[in-house]
């Protein structure tokens, strides 16, 4: 049992009105409603293949299951709140009713989208713009007591990549999480997980230079989320593609492991589990 005197709040959220425990490191697979995502073998159109693609990640050791209708690669078209809508369909009732041990994520930027998604049975709401696109978003989550992903990125636009020479990029990071999670506590909410934003609005050199110097964003006191899986930082890297990028992804997490980050966001759940049971059995 915890002691009392060991309980770090920054390592629990409050998931279905009960803590969830984050000391231990949870895996988030990446389920895509979409046609356009950059990775072909993420992508679900179907209710049955949706059903059985959570049911295999949960076999695999998936804690959470985190639902995009709408691709955040560079250069993706943003759809509307109602196209965003129809693409996710009932998939989160169908998640919750079939196999209602996994956390449910919505992948969306869209307030109006996240509202829905909510009083569908979402348990989470994961919004790559940070409350950037839409500026009632921090207001919903608040409004329904929401744990909330908070990521980093300072685009013009939710899914624009832009590339930048930053003198100092982690004090940046850190700038905006603390404005970003200041604004959240005067609004209420208090369930913040942070993502540092791997691949958007930075280059690849800045994306490694993040990964270095990434356990200082544990100041901000906040469990740490991570998502590099199949990314250009990796495969590009090592002059590759996103198809044959699962060996550098798996060398990356390992690296990311051991950093301390909470909650992992990954393509390919069996290899995460299998990493993150070698370097638990090393701590």
């Amino acid at each position: 049992m915890t002691k009392i005197t060991e309980f770090k709040h920054s390592q629990f959220i409050r998931v279905r009105n009960e803590l969830y425990d984050l000391n231990e490191p949870r895996i988030m697979g990446i389920i895509n409603l979409t046609p356009d995502s950059f990775w072909e073998g993420s992508r679900v159109r179907e209710e049955k293949f949706l059903l059985e693609k959570v049911e295999k990640m949960v076999e695999e050791g998936a804690d959470m299951i985190d639902l995009g209708a709408v691709s955040t690669r560079p250069g993706a078209t943003i759809l509307s709140s109602k196209e965003e809508r129809e693409r996710l369909g009932v998939s989160i009732q169908l998640i919750r009713k079939e196999i209602p041990s996994v956390i449910v994520s919505v992948d969306t930027f869209h307030a109006e989208t996240a509202s829905w998604a909510i009083n569908d049975g979402a348990d989470l709401i994961n919004d790559v713009s940070g409350g950037q696109y839409d500026e009632q978003m921090f207001d919903v989550i608040a409004q329904n007591k929401t744990p909330y992903i908070l990521m980093h990125s300072d685009g013009q636009g939710a899914t624009q990549l832009k590339t930048s020479n930053r003198e100092n990029l982690i004090n940046e990071v850190i700038r905006y999480f603390a404005q970003k999670i200041e604004l959240l506590n005067q609004k209420g909410v208090s369930d913040i997980i942070i993502d540092p934003g791997f691949g958007f609005d930075k280059t690849i050199e800045e994306n490694f230079l993040l990964a270095k110097q990434l356990e200082l964003l544990h100041i901000l006191n906040r469990p740490l989320l991570v998502g590099v899986s199949r990314k250009s930082m990796i495969y590009k890297t090592l002059q590759l593609d996103a198809e044959s990028s699962l060996n550098g992804t798996t060398a990356m997490h390992s690296a990311l492991f051991q950093k301390k980050c909470n909650v992992f966001r990954v393509h390919d759940v069996k290899e995460m589990a299998q990493v993150k049971e070698l370097l638990v059995g090393l701590s």
